[in-house]
Order: structure tokens, then C-alpha cells, then sequence
């Protein structure tokens, strides 16, 4: 009887040690969407430079200065998404203490949702501005060009917020995956 019993409890251990790593596993690839998604978001800040350059200054003869404030904003965006990134990037994040893991997540979302009051105004004085200067323009296609603006930032905040609530929910989950582990073990 004695025997079973100590088969039955090795048993049990190594579905916890199974169970765990499977966990982890998990946490680990919810914190890589993230990573993966601030990864984008870093690169389209960076193209977006020459980009806009090329489209504003080349293309629509807009002022030097729009294109200079844009600039200082992409990078401003980027380095924002940079430093939220290094929060989230550790390879080895999950082998690790996870109250630390918690807390870097907690952090992270913290700082995510921090962004919004700077990013929201930000956007709206960058598209105020921009809709200033096609209107400064006066012809037919900055007109259109106007339509298409508020078009496209209709679009974008959609798409902004509903991206935004999708990396909330990744870090909630890894927050309370960890919650949960801890908990079991105390």
C-alpha cells in the first residue's frame, strides 16, 4: 500500500512540475505576442520618418517644420514603446521569480495605459495641425486630402484602441497566471 502511495505522489509531483512548465510556457508566449506587437510598432516609428519626408515635403509641399514635429513625435512614440518593450522582452522572464514578473507586468500595463494621456492629445494636435495645412493649401486634393485624414483617424483610433485592449487582456492574463501559481504555492 505504502508503495502505491509513493508512486501515486511521484506521480503527482511531476504533473505539477508538467503542469507548471506548461504554464510557463504559456506566459511566455503571451509576453512574445506583446514584445512582437511593440516590435512592429518600433519599426513603423522609425520607417515612418524618411516616409513622411517623402510624402509631405516631396510630395505635398508642406512645410519643412510639419515635418520636423512629426518627426520628434514618431521618435518620441518610439522611444515610449522602446522602454515599455524592455519590460517585456526578457527571454528568461518566465524561468524567473515571478512576484518580479508580476510586478514588471504590472509596470508595463501601468505605464501602457500612463501613454494614452500623452499619445491621445498628441494625435489629435498632430491631425489639428495637419488638417491646418491642407487647408493652408486651398486646392481641390488637400480638400480631399482632408476627408481622407478624418477617414483614416477614425480608422486608426479603431484600430489603436481595440490593439491597445488586446495587450491589456495579454498582461491581466499573465498577471493572474501568476497570481494563481503563487497562490498555490503558499
Amino acid at each position: 500500500m505504502r508503495k502505491q502511495m509513493n508512486t501515486l505522489k511521484n506521480k503527482l509531483e511531476k504533473q505539477a512540475i508538467v503542469n507548471d512548465r506548461f504554464i510557463r510556457q504559456s506566459m511566455n508566449r503571451t509576453a512574445d505576442k506583446i514584445s512582437r506587437r511593440y516590435r512592429l510598432v518600433m519599426a513603423l516609428c522609425i520607417v515612418m520618418i524618411p516616409y513622411t519626408y517623402l510624402v509631405f515635403i516631396s510630395n505635398m509641399a508642406l512645410p519643412l517644420t510639419f515635418w520636423i514635429g512629426t518627426s520628434i513625435l514618431m521618435l518620441t512614440c518610439f522611444g515610449a514603446t522602446m522602454y515599455n518593450w524592455l519590460n517585456v522582452r526578457n527571454p528568461h522572464m518566465m524561468s524567473s521569480n515571478l512576484v518580479e514578473v508580476s510586478q514588471k507586468m504590472a509596470n508595463a500595463k501601468k505605464f501602457d495605459v500612463n501613454w494614452l494621456y500623452f499619445g491621445i492629445p498628441a494625435a489629435i494636435i498632430w491631425l489639428a495641425w495637419f488638417t491646418w495645412e491642407l487647408y493652408q493649401q486651398g486646392s481641390e486634393a488637400a480638400h480631399y486630402m482632408m476627408i481622407g485624414t478624418i477617414c483614416g483617424a477614425a480608422l486608426g483610433t479603431f484600430l489603436g484602441f481595440s490593439m491597445h485592449s488586446k495587450t491589456q487582456q495579454q498582461y491581466q492574463k499573465i498577471i493572474d497566471t501568476i497570481e494563481e501559481i503563487t497562490a498555490d504555492q503558499q
